[in-house]
């Protein structure tokens, strides 16, 4: 220590330790004097519509136009059909013309998704 050089512990540490305490104190009193607000209150009495996200909005607007013992079909079969062709998108491309056929059968599903997302939106 007689080289004029000055380590953290023990010459530094106690300005560390009492500026971490003023930092940590501040934030606390700020906590404690602007607490953060919950939102808006809910009104109970008015009935409650579940909406879901907007990448879901196009299943939410299948399940509205299949209603009852259909649901099935529009929830999972349709869906499931979709999700093939776009996994069956590399075969399709095959062939002569295969690669009209592939943006034919991506632009279709892409424009049906989308044009069904937008009816959830704005119709219902």
């Amino acid at each position: 220590m007689g080289n004029g050089k000055k380590s953290l512990y023990p010459d530094y540490l106690p300005y560390v330790a009492a500026a971490l305490l003023i930092a940590v104190e501040a934030i606390l009193a700020m906590a404690l004097l602007y607490p953060p607000s919950i939102g808006p209150a809910i009104d109970l009495a008015s009935p409650y519509q579940p909406r879901p996200e907007w990448y879901f909005l196009w299943l939410y607007q299948l399940l509205r136009y299949f209603p009852g013992r259909w649901a099935v079909f529009g929830t999972i079969l349709l869906p499931a059909v979709f999700t093939l062709v776009f996994i069956f998108m590399p075969y399709i491309d095959r062939g002569k013309n295969g690669r009209k056929k592939a943006l034919l059968a991506g632009a279709g599903l892409l424009a049906v998704i989308a044009a069904l997302t937008l009816i959830a939106v704005f119709f219902t």
